[in-house]
């Protein structure tokens, strides 16, 4: 049993390291899976905000200990663009990036 183990561990190690460059790449442009979701009461309270800053959307996704502020909440609007709305500790608007939200005519 031990020996199949070993290989087991062989296996997912070498395709790890085969993979390798795919996962920097990922690691590099999506980052927010490392990232703490907002929750709980502080969730309701950032989402308000957001969602009062911005007029209305959908939030799609949190973060909390955010580079631009303590808490970052993206807001798909409805012309399907987003924005990322940065707040304080106190839920207070630090500020706001709206996304063209057409990748397609991304060439960068």
């Amino acid at each position: 049993m031990k020996r199949k183990s070993k290989w087991i561990v062989g296996a997912v190690l070498s395709a790890a390291l085969i993979g390798g460059g795919t996962g920097i790449a990922v690691s590099a442009t999506g980052g927010d899976d490392t990232e703490a979701s907002i929750s709980g009461p502080a969730l309701e309270k950032a989402s308000a905000a957001a969602l009062a800053h911005t007029g209305g959307g959908r939030v799609t996704d949190t973060e909390v200990g955010d580079e631009e502020g303590y808490y970052e909440v993206e807001v798909t609007l409805g012309n399907g663009k987003q924005a990322d709305v940065h707040l304080d500790k106190d839920f207070k608007v630090l500020g706001s990036k709206v996304d063209s939200g057409d990748k397609a005519n991304d060439k960068d």
